[in-house]
């Protein structure tokens, strides 16, 4: 944690204060508008999920897909379950509600890595650090 808050808060370049008083009050409403959208994608999954495994030729394609129907809907599942604990935190501006965000970011980072989406791995975590870490100070 000091080693992110060193090279995302020290060594980066710092967003201006009017930036970071904007994400902040509009972080709250950005998880719940994450969440929302989150709601029927897990949904489709684990429709999609159940009508596989009960059709003689979606078990074929299961068997093809491997496990990664499940494993999606797991992940999916754990950021939208942190989302979900985040909200309450994001609104008071507590230390908690920051860190429910900094461990969906960790869940969705371990995702991409085991699925090999690099790019989404390298650049969308690190964006997202790097703007969690700038308003790190304002929660308490």
């Amino acid at each position: 944690m000091k080693t992110l808050d060193l090279y995302l808060v020290k060594k980066a370049p710092a967003l201006p204060k009017n930036v970071k008083d904007i994400l902040v009050s509009v972080a709250p409403w950005l998880e719940v508008i994450g969440a929302i959208f989150t709601l029927p994608a897990i949904f489709a999954l684990f429709g999609f999920n159940a009508m596989m495994y009960g059709t003689p030729y979606g078990g074929y394609a299961v068997a093809r897909a491997g496990y990664g129907f499940s494993i999606a809907s797991f992940f999916l599942f754990a950021g939208l379950v942190l989302m979900l604990l985040a909200i309450p935190g994001l609104f008071k501006r507590s230390k908690m509600g920051w860190n429910y965000v900094f461990y969906s970011v960790l869940v969705n980072a371990v995702y991409s890595l085991i699925s090999f989406q690099l790019f989404g791995l390298i650049i969308g975590t690190l964006i997202s650090l790097y703007l969690l870490f700038q308003v790190k100070s304002y929660y308490k």
